[in-house]
C-alpha cells in the first residue's frame, strides 16, 4: 500500500486526503489549526460554486464534476453544504466574461440563460439595472457552505481511514511515498522563491437586511467588471446602494479578511517539488478555488499516481497574466 502525508486540511488538502484513502491509498493529514478555521481560506460562511469561467473549457467542467462531488457528501454527510440558488452575472459588454461564458456553457451542456438587464427586478427585492448590457443566468450554481463543507470533508476523510495530526509540518520532516504541500497562503513561506503565489487580503462584509435577502430568497450575482480593491468597506456599501436601492440605507453586520494565494495567471498548482523527491506541491486556489475541491482532488490524485502527466499550465515555471478566473476581473 502507497502511503500519503498531506500537510494542510483545508478544502485542497482535505479533498485529496479524502481521495486518495478511498484509492486505497494509507493517507495521514496535517493540520495545526482545526478544519474549516477562521483565519483559512477555507474557512468563513460562504463560497460561489458557478460553472461560467470565460472561455477556460477545463474549469467549467471541474465545476460540473465538483457539484456532483458535492451533492454526494452532502448525502453521505447529511449536512447542508451547497445551496441552489443559483447565480446571475452582471454583464456590462458584448466582448466580456460573461459573453465568453456563455459560449462555453453552451457548448458543455449547462444550462444557462441570457436575459434582458431589467429583468434583474424578478431575481431581487430591489433592483437597478444602470448601465448594464445583460445578464447571464446559471440556474444550478449557487453558494457552498464553506467552513461546513470543509469540516464534512475532513470528517469523512477520517470516517475513511484517514489519520488526522494536529501539529505544525515543516519541509524534510514529513515522511512518505508521496508528500503534499497543501497549505493555501503559507506555501509562500515554506517554499520562498518556488511557488508563484502573491499573497492579498480579500475583504468580506455582511451587510443587515431582513429576510426577503436571504440565500434561499434570492440568486448570488458577480459584477466582474466592478471589482473594488481600494476602501473596500465604503465602495461595497457604495455599490449595494446603487444597485440594490433598498439597501441604501444598510449597515455592515460583520466583516472578515480572507487570505487569497493569487498565482500570476489564476490557474491553480499542481507540481512535483523539483528537489525534494516525491514531494508535491497543491495550491494556488486564487480566490476562487474552493469550489473545485473534490474535483480538483480527482485530477492531482491521477497525476501523484502517475494515471495523467501534469498539466503544464498548473506547474511551478513562468507564467504570464491573463483573464482573471476569480469572480473579480482584476488579479
Amino acid at each position: 500500500m502507497s502511503s500519503a502525508s498531506i500537510v494542510g486540511a483545508g478544502i485542497f488538502g482535505a479533498s485529496l486526503a479524502y481521495r486518495l484513502v478511498r484509492d486505497g491509498w494509507d493517507v495521514t493529514l496535517y493540520e495545526r489549526h482545526e478544519p474549516g478555521h477562521e483565519r483559512a481560506a477555507s474557512g468563513g460562511e460562504s463560497r460561489l460554486i458557478r460553472f461560467s469561467h470565460g472561455s477556460d473549457a477545463w474549469y467549467t467542467r471541474s465545476a460540473l464534476r465538483a457539484r456532483d462531488l458535492w451533492r454526494e457528501l452532502e448525502v453521505e454527510s447529511g449536512r447542508e453544504l451547497f445551496v441552489e440558488c443559483g447565480v446571475l452575472w452582471l454583464g456590462r459588454r458584448e466582448d466580456g466574461w460573461e459573453a465568453a461564458s456563455e459560449v462555453v456553457l453552451r457548448e458543455e451542456g449547462v444550462p444557462v440563460e441570457r436575459l434582458q438587464a431589467d429583468e434583474g427586478e424578478r431575481f431581487f427585492p430591489s433592483f437597478e439595472q444602470g448601465d448594464l448590457e445583460f445578464l447571464l443566468w446559471e440556474p444550478e450554481a449557487g453558494v457552498l457552505r464553506a467552513a461546513e463543507a470543509t469540516m464534512a470533508t475532513a470528517e469523512a476523510a477520517q470516517n475513511a481511514g484517514v489519520r488526522l495530526v494536529q501539529t505544525e509540518a515543516l519541509p524534510g520532516q514529513v515522511e512518505g511515498d508521496v508528500v503534499v504541500w497543501a497549505c493555501g497562503a503559507w506555501l509562500l513561506g515554506l517554499f520562498p522563491g518556488l511557488v508563484p503565489l502573491r499573497v492579498t487580503r480579500q475583504s468580506l462584509f455582511f451587510v443587515r437586511t431582513d429576510d426577503r435577502w436571504r440565500a434561499s430568497e434570492i440568486p448570488a450575482w458577480v459584477d466582474y467588471d466592478r471589482a473594488a480593491e481600494d476602501e473596500a468597506q465604503v465602495a461595497a456599501l457604495a455599490y449595494a446602494a446603487e444597485r440594490f436601492p433598498a439597501l441604501r440605507d444598510a449597515t455592515v453586520a460583520s466583516s472578515k479578511i480572507c487570505p487569497y494565494a493569487l498565482t500570476p495567471d489564476t490557474n491553480f498548482i499542481v507540481a512535483p517539488h523539483p528537489e525534494l523527491g516525491g514531494n508535491w506541491i497543491l495550491g494556488g486556489g486564487s480566490g476562487h478555488g474552493f469550489k473545485h475541491g473534490p474535483a480538483l482532488a480527482e485530477y492531482a490524485a491521477r497525476v501523484i499516481s502517475a494515471e495523467e502527466r501534469p498539466d503544464e499550465r498548473f506547474g511551478l515555471g513562468p507564467r504570464r497574466g491573463g483573464p482573471s478566473l476569480r469572480t473579480a476581473g482584476t488579479t
